[in-house]
């Protein structure tokens, strides 16, 4: 039947009792799947996890160019380690990492909900912001207003 319409009896379900076959051009058949698989990768959204790093004695200035760079990464649907580097003697300072970091909270609370919380990893200080989800309704909302 396959030769008479010139085309090729393809194998679909091998496993099945009794196999199911079907009568296409095969050709065509692989092009459709590939275009189905770049269809589904394309609206894959991979997920990074961006850093931003900070000293102790990070000025209010650099704070907030790196606070738009934070906001901007989320909006994007990336997560964002915040870290906190102490050099030297900068160690005995924990405090001042802790401020930052929770000044940092305070900034990203809108976008952004707090994946781990601020902890020490060697001489460095660690939080990590996840975007926050909106929900069906609220997004409808910021469309209307834009």
């Amino acid at each position: 039947m396959a030769r008479e319409r010139d085309a090729d009896l393809v194998e679909i379900v091998p496993t099945a009792n009794p196999p199911v076959c079907k009568i296409i051009n095969f050709g065509k058949f692989k092009y459709e799947l590939a275009k189905k698989d770049k269809i589904q990768k394309r609206h894959q959204h991979i997920s990074l996890l961006k850093e931003l790093r900070f000293h102790p004695n990070t000025d209010v200035h650099d704070f907030d160019f790196k606070t738009r760079h934070a906001r901007r990464f989320l909006a994007d649907g990336h997560k964002v380690k915040a870290t906190v580097v102490f050099k030297g003697r900068e160690i005995t300072y924990k405090e001042k990492g802790e401020a930052l970091l929770e000044r940092l909270t305070e900034k990203l609370n809108d976008v952004a909900k707090v994946d781990q919380a601020p902890h020490m990893e060697g001489r460095s200080m660690i939080a990590i912001f996840a975007p926050e989800r909106k929900k069906k309704g609220e997004q409808k909302q910021e469309i209307g207003k834009a």
